[in-house]
């Protein structure tokens, strides 16, 4: 009955549910770079939030999907909304960087 309001639900995993997948898939950090250079996902590549929020097709393919983290999950969650309302494939990854029970890279 109420279906219209999930139609833009953005697909979500956990962030301890990527070990297999690093180097495999797109993952970008939208923690700003100071953030990012104190410990970060191994593979995961560094956008800072307002910048992918701008301007988007400077950074991203709509051809492609794209794991969008965060230290989290709450700026990843927004930028996922916004940016799958403008035709991007993204999936948040919940919990965070705080919440990966791997080792970070620095």
């Amino acid at each position: 009955m109420f279906s219209f309001l999930f139609k833009n639900s953005v697909n979500s995993v956990n962030v301890n549910e990527l070990d297999g997948l690093l180097g495999k898939i797109n993952l970008i950090d939208i923690r700003e770079p100071y953030e990012y250079k104190s410990g970060h996902l191994p593979t995961a590549k560094n956008i800072p939030m307002n910048n992918i929020i701008a301007e988007p097709e400077k950074y991203l393919d709509k051809s492609k999907e794209y794991h969008i983290i965060c230290q989290s999950g709450g700026r990843s969650s927004r930028a996922c909304g916004i940016l799958k309302e403008r035709g991007f494939n993204i999936v948040n990854v919940s919990g965070g960087t705080g919440g990966y029970r791997g080792s970070l890279k620095k």
